[in-house]
């Protein structure tokens, strides 16, 4: 009776993924061994699902996504749609062209003549944005870390990008209720972004609904979820049936307690001309990538996924004294005009004796709407004043409002790397779940969070209020610089 009740779960499953008869069959897929590791592209894209022709279709979004039983982490790279290569039959020119050019089957063929020559795609995963939207409500919304303001309202001409309404801070982003202010238009923004920003920021966002929407809640709200995903998805055919569903669902519940690995692709940004923006890389620098991505990350005994996905300086707990301020500077009197800024907050504001300084130097680091020195010139100056800094209230899973603001520090504006200083009167929020390990600095427990062996954020907690420093996007703040950071944080007088 359990093996003919698995066997109706299947089929039920099935059901549920092909709901709007959407796959297809592609040239260039390699079906995995049973029990296998699986690669699979996913693909966010505006095609609409059950169309075969993909000429008026754009793809947003190209990520390699690896699961490995044996691994204690989900690798994930993204492949720069701005990437220059030379799609077969077609001639040079970005590699998102060649899904329009010929759907899935010419881009994975680019891909491997021009990339990976040694990636096998076991399966596709073409999820409109339409899909994203409604899987984002449908798991009740992500709780987010904006990195900056994010404003544009679209406007007919060349650079007619889509509109975006997001302020900075933590905060919960939805699908379609909440529109220019959404998931959607955060993922896909790349108004003033570089390519590998915005890579980073999608993959970020992945991680953390996957932190909050853990394996077990997929299980029990399976129906539903794969019924919105197979109405807004086209997938390849052998995934459609009982056997490629149950390899692939029984990889994805070994994965539970997995941690995201981002793998940074090695792209070159090119200087833009008039007509475009190209991104190249070094060929060598691909394979080393590539090899990165496919390499498990071993699991230890006795030890969780979330630690061994960990590298061993991250993990535990220290006692340290000091800390470093070497890369840092102090940055007293703008740190206490933030505060004054923020008079109105309902908690103790604090903020770091030091920062990492902007590449123009300390004195223009933190953003602040009085100067305008981290708005769009092309936008109006009004719709930044509350948001440098930002003092705002946020809704936990249970309804309940707390106090909270946001201080935005630019690292390297045109490249669109800005960090930030959280505080809010909210003792767990989600972000916060799994620490990779702890250091007490002189009294102060601060939880260190990672990622690929970068530090995200450096969290502590005073009573019921919790504050952290949040790393760029593509975290190019140093660890140890992090950490100082966080530990140097002193409350401000406003």
């Amino acid at each position: 009776m359990t093996a003919v009740a698995g066997l109706l779960q299947v089929s039920n499953l099935v059901h549920d993924i092909t709901f709007g008869n959407n796959g297809v069959n592609v040239k260039g897929i390699t079906l995995p061994k049973p029990g296998a590791p699986q690669t699979i592209l996913l693909i966010g894209s505006d095609h609409r699902s059950g169309l075969t022709s993909f000429k008026k279709s754009n793809t947003d979004t190209m990520l390699l996504l690896r699961l490995n039983a044996a691994s204690s982490t989900i690798n994930v790279m993204s492949i720069p749609r701005d990437l220059q290569v030379e799609i077969p039959g077609f001639g040079s020119d970005k590699i998102n062209a060649a899904y329009s050019d010929g759907g899935y089957g010419l881009l994975i063929k680019t891909i491997k003549q021009n990339v990976f020559p040694d990636l096998h795609v076991n399966h596709i995963v073409d999820t409109n944005f339409g899909g994203f939207s409604d899987l984002v409500d449908a798991i009740g919304c992500v709780y987010s870390d904006v990195d900056r303001r994010y404003y544009n309202v679209s406007a007919p001409g060349p650079n007619n990008y889509s509109s975006i309404d997001i302020e900075p801070g933590y905060q919960k982003l939805c699908g379609h209720n909440q529109s220019v202010s959404g998931a959607l238009p955060f993922v896909r923004f790349r108004h003033t972004d570089t390519d590998l920003v915005r890579e980073a920021r999608q993959q970020d966002f992945i991680r953390w609904a996957k932190e909050q929407y853990p394996i077990s809640n997929l299980v029990a709200h399976r129906d539903r979820l794969l019924r919105i995903f197979g109405k807004h998805s086209t997938l390849d055919k052998p995934l459609q049936t009982e056997d490629g569903i149950l390899e692939l669902f029984n990889l994805v519940l070994n994965a539970d307690g997995s941690t995201i690995k981002q793998i940074p692709f090695p792209a070159d940004l090119q200087p833009c001309t008039a007509i475009s923006c190209f991104v190249t890389a070094n060929q060598q620098l691909e394979h080393r990538a590539f090899a990165r991505f496919m390499t498990p990350t071993a699991k230890a005994k006795g030890q969780s996924k979330q630690q061994t996905a960990t590298p061993k300086a991250l993990k535990g707990h220290k006692e340290q004294s000091a800390f470093s301020t070497s890369g840092l500077a102090a940055d007293l009197p703008d740190g206490h005009s933030q505060v004054a800024q923020l008079a109105k907050v309902r908690m103790p504001v604090y903020f770091p004796k030091f920062i990492k300084p902007s590449v123009n130097g300390a004195s223009d680091t933190y953003c602040l709407a009085i100067t305008g020195n981290c708005a769009d010139g092309a936008e109006p100056a009004t719709e930044y004043a509350h948001s440098y800094p930002r003092q705002y209230l946020i809704r936990d899973q249970h309804g309940v409002t707390h106090a909270a603001y946001r201080m935005t520090l630019a690292l390297d504006p045109v490249k669109g790397q800005f960090y930030g200083v959280q505080g809010v009167a909210w003792k767990r929020p989600p972000l916060l779940q799994s620490p990779s390990g702890t250091r007490t600095i002189k009294g102060r427990k601060l939880f260190l969070y990672a990622d690929g062996g970068r530090l995200t954020t450096v969290a502590w907690h005073l009573g019921n209020d919790t504050y952290w420093i949040s790393n760029t996007l593509t975290s190019d703040i140093p660890n140890g610089q992090m950490v100082a950071m966080a530990a140097s944080m002193i409350r401000g007088r406003g």
